[in-house]
């Protein structure tokens, strides 16, 4: 029998030892074994330390992306291999879209997210320069640079291709290594995926590996550059969490853990409505998707107490066309679960919440399948119960299948009680068209949930649902739920970097960041900086232009010309009782045209257009008779690495003829890199 092999220390290893069997969840038959028996775990984190983290910190950021995005179009090409794996799991063809796809789609969201929000650079700069002395010679900026570990990340068997993509792809663009870890039961599907993330040639050496089988003593090499990236159980986190060498070097722990997860159906959602409908549709699909086995499936159903038979009979309606099966035959919904280990778990939480609830359809013990033996492959029909919400059970057992609770409550108030009583969770849903009853049950399960979807008819044709994480959104929630945070944009990212206050002057706090900081030299010469090509320019490079005089007629005729008559520009009685004025002034975007006039070199050259100011302010108002300057000055340099063009970032100060500053903004230009 075939064995599951590694990818440790730049080679593939393949175990001496016989291991144990891993079985098709439908079939029964065994596919093959499994043992980390062999791996040298402090090599293999050396490996990555040494190798891959040096290789990847030689990167920008944007190039990072850049292989993400390649990466992601490679995978995408071999999807129907991944597709056959994942049936062998129990999977349907569209549960493997979601974790396909799903996982495919999180390396283009941040190969998107890289190169828009990232700058093409190795150092992240992290807020605003701080002042820190009046004269403005000693300043303050946080910068975030990759920690130089590795990031173990140890998966669930449920989302064997989703979950090692969506912790591997912001730990790579964030310049750090990943060893990934799958569970057992479907680390057949990790293994092939991990073969072809090697195979592409895509990635530098050491910045992916792969132990199949057990962690071993995986753990007691980490060091205080290392993170730690868990989903699975509560309890095994905390194990975890726990481990003598993560306290030791304080190694940053990241938990997303079993959550009972809800989803409230708002009063005014009777029968007949389309958020009813919606309700009962959510609340099947996520009992039925995946076989219900997803940390984001409802475990809770929360109904109104005059809308709990109702709902009971529409979601039994529902769940009676469900068919169930081998996934290979196309009119089955909903596959088995991972092994036959795993509904024996189900089946015994299911025995702990019938002590206080009774089956409203579905059966612990009976299901008939399509296509499939129902006692050899791990099949379990849905089972919906209904409890009193009195019951601690239904909040805190949690069956990892096709299982669900409804409970009713009695107002908005009781609601968001029972749903903090899960004691922390990844999602939860509120499913109304009343918005004064979502907001406030929104804001009374924020502080217990990572994530809440307000569903109704107006989002519903364009939402992703309940169960589903996504890049840009944070997937963690507190308490039972991990305590953790994953995805949510370059927040994930950031995660593995470290943040550092950098104190200086201006001019070095420029150096280490790769942007001009106010009070740092300017270079001034007789080439305009809007003469000089993106290979040219250098951060620093200025010029400043003026005085232009501001008379009362321009202020008129910018008046009459925009048709913006606002009276402190056209009133003189009116604008000398405004208390910040005291007479008539020029409009703001009038001063920003004038200064647009002093700065720009009108020729055609390298400067292609400008695209946007940012950070605007108007901070002295200016009279007719003032004479305006203005200071332009390269910020940052962004080369776009397949264009070629890139984009400056000009810090652009006005002043008066006291040396006060009327406006300072920054603008936004694209120039060509020849």
């Amino acid at each position: 029998m075939a064995k599951l092999r590694s990818y440790v220390s730049g080679r593939w290893h393949t175990p001496d030892a016989e291991g144990a069997p891993l079985h098709d969840a439908v079939t029964g038959e065994e596919i093959t074994r499994i043992s980390s028996a062999g791996i040298d775990m402090a090599a293999a984190l050396d490996h990555g330390r040494r190798v891959g983290g040096p290789a990847l910190r030689e990167l920008t950021f944007h190039q990072r992306a850049a292989l993400l995005k390649a990466l992601a179009s490679h995978l995408r090409e071999h999807r129907d291999e991944l597709y056959a794996l994942s049936a062998r799991t129990g999977a349907t063809r569209t549960d493997s879209l979601v974790d396909v796809d799903g996982g495919i789609g999180v390396l283009f969201g941040y190969a998107s997210k890289g190169k828009r929000e990232l700058p093409n650079d190795t150092v992240h700069v992290d807020g605003a320069v701080e002042p820190l002395s009046r004269g403005g010679t000693f300043v303050g900026q946080h910068v975030c640079t990759p920690l130089r570990g590795v990031a173990v990340q140890i998966n669930a068997f449920n989302f064997p291709v989703w979950g090692p993509l969506e912790k591997f792809a912001p730990a790579f663009l964030a310049g750090v290594p990943s060893l990934v870890k799958p569970a057992s039961q479907t680390a057949y599907v990790t293994e092939r995926l991990v073969e072809l993330v090697i195979a592409s040639g895509l990635l530098p050496e050491g910045s992916l590996q792969l132990v199949s089988g057990s962690a071993g003593d995986l753990l007691d090499h980490l060091t205080p550059q290392d993170l730690v990236g868990f989903t699975g159980s509560a309890s095994t986190a905390q194990l975890l969490r726990t481990h003598p060498a993560v306290i030791r070097h304080g190694v940053r722990f990241n938990a997303e853990a079993d959550s009972l997860n809800c989803s409230i159906l708002g009063p005014d959602a009777v029968e007949g409505t389309p958020e009813f409908d919606l309700f009962v549709k959510q609340l099947v699909t996520e009992m039925t998707a995946k076989a219900g086995q997803k940390c984001t499936a409802i475990r809770r159903a929360l109904v109104p107490s005059n809308l709990l038979d109702a709902v009971a009979e529409a979601a039994s309606a529902r769940l009676a066309k469900v068919v169930i099966g081998n996934p290979a035959n196309e009119t089955v919904r909903m596959g088995a679960l991972a092994g036959l280990e795993q509904r024996e778990e189900v089946r015994r939480s299911l025995k702990a919440l019938l002590e206080v609830g009774e089956v409203v359809h579905g059966s612990p013990d009976r299901v008939d399948v399509v296509d499939a033996d129902a006692e050899r492959g791990a099949f379990l029909s849905p089972v919906l119960l209904k409890a009193d919400p009195d019951h601690a059970q239904p909040h805190e057992v949690e069956a990892f299948g096709p299982v669900s609770t409804l409970m009713a409550y009695d107002g908005v108030g009781h609601a968001v009680e029972l749903a903090a009583r899960g004691s922390g969770s990844l999602v939860g849903s509120v499913v109304t068209h009343d918005a004064d009853f979502a907001r406030e049950v929104v804001l009374g399960l924020a502080p217990w949930h990572g994530r809440v979807l307000v569903l109704d008819r107006d989002d519903a044709k364009e939402s992703t649902g309940h169960g589903s994480p996504l890049p840009a959104l944070v997937h963690g929630g507190p308490g039972r739920a991990g305590g953790g945070e994953e995805l949510g944009g370059i927040r994930g990212v950031l995660h593995h970097m470290q943040r550092t206050a950098v104190q200086g002057s201006p001019r070095v706090l420029g150096a280490v960041t790769g942007r001009w900081v106010a009070g740092a030299p300017r270079t001034e010469s007789d080439v305009h900086p809007f003469r000089k090509s993106l290979r040219e320019l250098k951060v620093g490079d200025s010029v400043v232009a003026g005085p232009r005089a501001v008379t009362l007629a321009d202020v008129e005729h910018f008046a009459e010309f925009t048709g913006d008559t606002f009276y402190a520009h056209t009133d003189e009685e009116a604008a000398a009782a405004n208390p910040f004025f005291g007479g008539r002034v020029a409009h703001g975007y009038l001063v920003v045209s004038f200064a647009a006039g002093l700065f720009v070199s009108p020729e055609p050259g390298p400067v292609l257009a400008n695209y946007g100011l940012e950070n605007l302010r108007f901070l002295t108002p200016t009279f007719p008779g003032d004479e305006l300057t203005v200071t332009l000055t390269a910020k940052q340099i962004t080369p776009r690495e397949d264009q070629d063009y890139g984009e400056v970032r000009w810090d652009a100060d006005v002043v008066n003829q006291k040396g006060e500053s009327v406006a300072k903004y920054d603008v936004l230009t694209l120039v060509a890199k020849r």
